[in-house]
């Protein structure tokens, strides 16, 4: 077993956490600051983490854009990256300065959301309306705290292509999600050729 204590660096190549913890959904985030401006960036510390109500999170090391603009608004917009959309997507991930738009420079369309002011990828097969429900700056074991900073919000409203409903079943290989895996450039994708299937035990 190779073995190493993170806090004396890992001896490797490229660190290995983010390529074990993998592939990971992406958190394509969108937001809007007080002005209107629009932001969009990709964030791969991402998932969702409750049923009712449903609350996603993503986490995003500094004190970047799209956390300013969520704690300033109380809005964003989650959107699925897709196989298709991956070097759109990969393009909003530049450090632009504050108030210049990702969207622009990556060819992609705005779209009014419902209920929040916060835009989405017209895009996107799937966008989630969201308001802030927490924003937490980590902390290590020793309470030091940490810049990276934790963002959850209430999804409020969901769109869906229709496309991707079967018989009302949202088919998730269908939809060619973009995950993030090990290494500066690494992704996959799923098809229905891995998909296995297994019934909880309390449900047998």
């Amino acid at each position: 077993m190779y073995f190493y204590q993170p806090s004396d660096g890992h001896g490797l190549p490229h660190d290995p956490l983010n390529a074990i913890i993998g592939p990971r959904p992406i958190g394509w985030i969108a937001s809007a600051d007080a002005q209107g401006r629009h932001n969009l960036a990709p964030y791969s510390f991402f998932n969702c983490f409750n049923y009712r109500p449903p609350i996603i999170g993503f986490a995003s090391s500094g004190w970047k854009d799209s956390v300013r603009n969520i704690v300033e608004t109380r809005e964003f917009v989650w959107n699925l990256a897709t196989v298709d959309l991956a070097h759109a997507m990969n393009e909003t991930s530049a450090s632009l300065p504050h108030g210049e738009n990702e969207f622009t420079r990556a060819g992609l369309t705005p779209a009014e959301s419902r209920l929040v002011r916060a835009p989405r990828v017209a895009e996107s097969p799937v966008n989630f309306e969201c308001r802030l429900s927490q924003c937490i700056q980590l902390a290590a074991a020793d309470g030091t705290a940490v810049d990276s900073w934790l963002v959850l919000g209430e999804v409020v409203a969901v769109h869906i292509a229709e496309s991707l409903l079967e018989n009302g079943i949202y088919q998730t290989a269908k939809a060619r999600p973009a995950l993030r895996a090990g290494g500066p450039t690494a992704y996959y994708t799923i098809d229905e050729s891995q998909r296995f299937d297994l019934v909880r035990p309390d449900a047998r």
